[in-house]
């Protein structure tokens, strides 16, 4: 009877032992990011998955575990969004508060679930090929899975980002192809290394005779090509890494960054206004009076429509000492409003206005208003209808064009990338990460250090409560704020005219792998019916 319980609890345990592996190397992914920032992980984090998808192709268990990998890795890298609760401040009672901020966490983890159970499902339908192809059919659909969901409205956690801040070198590839290139880098390399895996226990339970040549054959040959390839890739990077940056004193530019400081908890009050007015303005004024060329303030650093604008302190400030100024505030386009980023020359004139394209879903707008509307509150501060920007926005200001990035849109790199064609010369990117923990701030921060690599321009960021920046063409952090404090701060950046390969022709990796993949498959189909 024994036996038979002890039998049962191994048949259980085997059963589970999929599902768990595939959480916990889906978690140790999310470990990459801040706050851990164990950016190392993700050259392997993905192999357990892949061992599992490729030696048991052909059971029907595989959505689940892939699901679990999904879950557990953007369930980490994004726990930062529990952060949002309580939401009182905006008069959502505790409760829906927290609903609301399970609801958004759960569903973005869920998504990504999705995401990778559908890569798994492509993989297991491919679990007979052979494994070099496996490997460039798993990397490209990988890519172009990443993409489809870059194009919409819910997007973050990029497999490239996990070697943000920290891996710089590797984050150049991006200036060959953007963000894919490194995601393909890494899903190649843990790819190589599963496959000396499965190739490894297949040598093993086929019994080969001869020991000394089952290492060389089964092992070295994907494990060897995986070291290769990761030494070259950063080689490469390397090499991208180390270009001089040109920096001629016609296109140096001094830049000033107030931090408010302000809790967003308080943008609704009179006092938080008050502040609002005064930090900024004192701000401004010590950093005019150091000599800057323009100052940059936060997204909503005035939480206020353009009409009121110019009765503000700011702005008379900036009328009197004539020193251009960007300043966050709300714009109006009919009965609805944008959130803007407005360029005031030196005689305190709006000559340019950005606005905000991609809004937070939930937190700026309901997707499915007609539906969504009449159950979840809209989070916005203000009463009037929210709505994007044009997607092919220019913003021209006295230096020059800029590249403008409001707050979220830091994910998206073709929001970069097309200012950046365009004929934009430097980033400027205004936030409010005030709602959230400290790790969303720094994995922003992250956000916006490839952009500045893949474009290859220096980026000036203020944020109302940090982390706040400069950065240089290489991705290299020249300052950076604290968190939850009041800041300013002057640097300098210069304005550039150079195109990468990806601002000369966006992602052409992507299309590249899934017709070499797809054209490969093929072939081997065609052969294998004509045997």
């Amino acid at each position: 009877m024994q036996k038979k319980q002890n039998k049962k609890q191994g048949e259980r345990l085997t059963t589970l032992l999929p599902y768990l592996i595939t959480l916990a190397s889906g978690i140790l992914m999310g470990l990459t990011v801040a706050p851990v920032g164990a950016w190392f992980l993700a050259w392997i984090a993905l192999v357990p998955l892949w061992v599992l998808v490729v030696t048991s192709a052909k059971s029907k268990n595989q959505f689940p575990p892939a699901f679990l990998w999904g879950i557990g890795y953007h369930g980490v890298a994004l726990f930062w969004i529990t952060g949002i609760h309580p939401m009182t401040w905006l008069g959502v009672p505790w409760l829906p508060s927290l609903a609301i901020t399970l609801f958004c966490w759960g569903f973005i983890s869920v998504l990504g679930g999705v995401f990778v159970a559908i890569w798994a499902a492509v993989m297991v339908r491919l679990g007979g090929q052979k494994s070099w192809l496996r490997i460039l059919i798993g990397t490209a659909v990988w890519c172009g899975l990443e993409s489809l969901w870059s194009a919409g409205p819910l997007w973050w956690s990029s497999l490239a980002y996990t070697q943000s801040p920290h891996n710089l070198v590797i984050v150049h590839l991006g200036q060959l192809s953007g963000p894919n290139t490194v995601t393909a880098a890494i899903v190649a390399v843990n790819g190589l290394i599963a496959e000396g895996w499965t190739n490894r226990q297949d040598a093993k339970s086929a019994k080969i005779s001869s020991v000394s040549s089952a290492p060389l054959r089964f092992v070295n040959k994907y494990w060897v090509i995986a070291i290769g390839l990761l030494i070259t890739l950063h080689l490469i990077g390397f090499i991208l890494y180390s270009r001089p940056i040109a920096q001629s004193p016609e296109a140096a530019l001094k830049v000033g960054i107030v931090q408010g400081n302000i809790p967003n908890r308080l943008l609704r009050s009179s006092e938080g206004f008050r502040r609002a007015q005064e930090n900024y303005t004192n701000g401004y004024l010590t950093l005019a009076n150091q000599g800057v060329d323009a100052v940059l303030t936060p997204e909503g650093a005035l939480p206020i429509f353009q009409r009121n604008l110019m009765q503000t302190a700011l702005v008379a400030a900036v009328k009197e000492k004539g020193v251009v100024a960007w300043i966050g505030a709300f714009g109006e386009r009919g009965d609805s409003y944008t959130i803007s980023l407005f360029t005031f020359n030196n005689k305190a004139e709006i000559v340019s206005r950005y606005d905000k394209a991609k809004l937070v879903p939930l937190g700026e707008y309901i997707p499915f208003e007609g539906i969504l509307g009449k159950i979840v509150q809209r989070l916005s501060p203000l009463d009037a209808h929210q709505v994007p920007g044009s997607a092919n926005q220019l913003f021209d200001t006295p230096f020059g064009r800029a590249i403008a990035g409001i707050c979220y849109e830091s994910a998206f790199p073709e929001q970069f990338r097309r200012q950046a064609a365009a004929g934009g010369q430097f980033i400027l990117s205004s936030s409010n990460d005030a709602h959230y923990t400290a790790s969303m701030p720094f994995q922003h921060h992250a956000q916006d250090i490839m952009r500045a690599i893949e474009t290859d321009r220096w980026s000036a960021r203020a944020t109302n409560t940090g982390y706040s920046a400069f950065v240089d063409p290489h991705g290299r952090t020249l300052w950076i704020s604290g968190y939850n404090t009041y800041e300013t701060h002057a640097d300098t950046i210069y304005r550039r005219q150079t195109q990468t390969l990806y601002v000369r022709w966006d992602d052409w990796l992507t299309p590249l792998l899934l017709i070499c993949s797809g054209g490969a498959w093929l072939v081997t189909q065609l052969r294998n019916t004509n045997k």
